[in-house]
């Protein structure tokens, strides 16, 4: 018995971060500015910080990581701080419009340009068609958590989380992003 959870323990741990390695798939998002963005087409050779979110519950969640990441990667460091981490990446914050959600996208679209400060608006993507694609290649195991992943300059993925916001998943994704940071 011990030996067959041994087993499932092993076989769900790999199976959880299979796609560590893998090339992010392709997507297609627009920007609260209405550009079109491809990922990784146009990420431009940089590293990438990718959040998803496709439920309510999950969107919910994502907003606890908003302050962090913008303070941590989007801010001008403070010129009187004894350390100054600047980074080149993309972010991109992406909420999910698929199956009937759908339906919803242009008009929760409009009234998220509204609420959204105008500096954060490059960084958030509303992606619109189907599920399935990505929980099978990103191998999502719920719907109600957010999926963060850190992408290479060739758009492979390096690591990756999901959940609300914590310390050390934050200091797990600068790790990740380490060789993104401005020497």
């Amino acid at each position: 018995m011990k030996y067959i959870i041994t087993l499932l323990a092993i076989a769900y741990f790999s199976n959880a971060s299979a796609q560590v390695g893998d090339v992010f798939p392709q997507m297609e998002g627009e920007s609260l500015l209405y550009d079109t963005i491809n990922i990784p087409t146009d990420l431009n050779g940089k590293y990438s910080l990718i959040a998803l979110a496709f439920s309510k519950k999950s969107e919910e969640d994502l907003g606890s990581w908003f302050n962090p990441m913008y303070n941590q990667f989007l801010t001008e460091p403070d010129p009187n701080a004894f350390f100054k981490f600047e980074y080149d990446l993309n972010l991109y914050i992406i909420p999910m419009f698929t199956g009937a959600k759908r339906a919803a996208y242009k008009s929760t679209m409009r009234k998220v340009q509204k609420t959204v400060a105008p500096e954060l608006q490059p960084y958030v993507l509303f992606y619109k068609g189907t599920l399935k694609q990505y929980k099978k290649s990103l191998k999502f195991d719920g719907n109600d958590v957010p999926y963060f992943y850190v992408l290479d300059a060739d758009g492979k993925i390096v690591y990756n989380t999901s959940g609300k916001y914590t310390r050390n998943k934050m200091q797990e994704i600068i790790d990740a992003v380490d060789p993104a940071m401005k020497k």
